[in-house]
């Protein structure tokens, strides 16, 4: 059993084992603590160089994008001045063209201007010369004027002479043309006056109202020419004194059947007023004989 000597002793030595003990820890925080000083350094070192870098780095870019965006607004630049002038340069020559437009038709007017002028002026001198001739043509007229005066008295002793003729000729026609008559034609139109043989017919020539073309026309034959209209005997009946005939006149084909000797067979021609007629005088067998009565005055029907 330990005494209380023995206990003061073997306390005594354990007290420097505990301060040794605490020594060590300080000296090893210590060393933690520089070596994290260190670190810390290093990595700061480390960051500001990063740092530096990145920086530079940013530098080069900006450097780089100021130098990129400076060429690009001088190029875009040089473009538009380019537009600009080709714009200008294209201006200028319309407005050269246009000018030379302006003087090229100026030139052409004036020219117009002076033709005109020379064509007006000829053509003055021309009225001036035609009012002289046709004063001069007045003064002839007036002048023949009075011969006409002169000659229209020996008109009205001619007229005179003609109705004296004229009622002459009538006194003939009703002694020598007792046989003429009137009729309605085929066509329901009243005709002339009618000859029934070649002394009727003398008659109607002198009295002068109408044209009488004499025809005689055959069966064999296909066509044939009277005046203006032309004709063909398609059927010739003797016993009966009956026919038929094809009558063409302006292009138009007109069939007259069945007539008899001394009708009237009418057909309107050019639109006149008045109809031919065509007088059959005679049927024999397969030949027709008469004549063509034309109006001597051509009135257009209405």
């Amino acid at each position: 059993m330990l005494t209380d000597a023995d206990k003061k002793i073997e306390k005594t030595n354990e007290e420097p084992k505990g301060h040794t003990g605490l020594y060590s820890i300080l000296v090893a925080g210590l060393v933690v603590a520089l070596a994290g000083d260190g670190y810390l350094v290093v990595r700061s070192s480390h960051l500001n160089d990063q740092i530096a870098q990145m920086q530079e780095r940013t530098q080069g870019q900006i450097s780089k994008l100021g130098t990129a965006t400076t060429s690009l607004l001088e190029r875009r630049l040089d473009e538009v001045n380019t537009q600009v002038q080709d714009a200008h340069d294209v201006a200028t020559s319309a407005l050269k063209q246009a000018r030379s437009e302006a003087q090229r038709q100026t030139v052409q007017l004036s020219h117009r201007l002076d033709e005109q002028q020379k064509q007006v002026a000829t053509e003055l001198t021309e009225l001036k010369d035609a009012t002289t001739t046709a004063n001069s043509k007045l003064n002839e007229v007036s002048t023949d004027v009075n011969g006409v005066k002169t000659d229209v008295s020996g008109v009205k002793t001619d007229v005179t002479t003609v109705k004296a003729d004229l009622a002459s000729t009538q006194s003939e026609l009703a002694k020598t043309g007792a046989d003429l008559k009137r009729t309605i034609g085929d066509m329901g139109v009243m005709s002339g006056l009618i000859a029934t043989n070649g002394k009727d017919l003398a008659a109607l020539r002198e009295l002068g109202e109408r044209n009488y073309l004499e025809f005689n026309l055959r069966k064999g034959q296909l066509t044939k020419k009277v005046g203006d209209v032309t004709l063909t005997l398609k059927k010739a009946d003797a016993k009966r004194n009956r026919f038929t005939l094809d009558v063409l006149a302006d292009d138009k084909r007109v069939e007259k059947k069945d007539k008899t000797i001394n009708e009237p067979v009418q057909v309107y021609v050019s639109d006149n007023r008045q109809p031919y007629e065509i007088v059959i005088n005679q049927v024999k067998k397969d030949e027709v004989v008469g004549y063509l009565s034309t109006p001597k005055v051509k009135i257009a029907r209405r």
